[in-house]
């Protein structure tokens, strides 16, 4: 079974430069649209590993722990990705004087 592996460094890194160029880059031109995409692509491979280890065999049991390992990278990333789809939808709020989706979160944007 191929297991998309992200606990690997170099692919960790790799996904982390693309995914903080696409929010740089969402960031500069103020569209919460680039920002979306790695937290879709994030939430894909979620659904990706869960049905994974809910399909494991018991000849496959080995993968599991990398799966889980995997499963809670992801949450994280979509953690840190949905934070900065909302910082990027602020911004795009305020460049075209519209109300964003959330402004609940306008103290911790004062902070930063």
């Amino acid at each position: 079974m191929f297991v998309f592996d992200l606990t690997n460094p170099l692919t960790l890194l790799l996904v982390v430069m693309a995914t903080a160029l696409l929010i740089f880059l969402g960031q500069e031109i103020k569209r919460s649209s680039v920002a979306i995409v790695p937290l879709i692509a994030f939430l894909g491979l979620l659904i990706i590993h869960v049905v994974q280890v809910s399909s494991l065999g018991t000849e496959l049991a080995y993968l599991s722990g990398k799966i889980y390992k995997c499963i809670a990278l992801d949450l994280l990333l979509i953690l840190i990705t949905f934070f900065a789809y909302l910082w990027v939808d602020d911004l795009e709020a305020k460049k075209n004087n519209i109300k964003s989706i959330d402004s609940s979160l306008d103290w911790f944007w004062k902070e930063l």
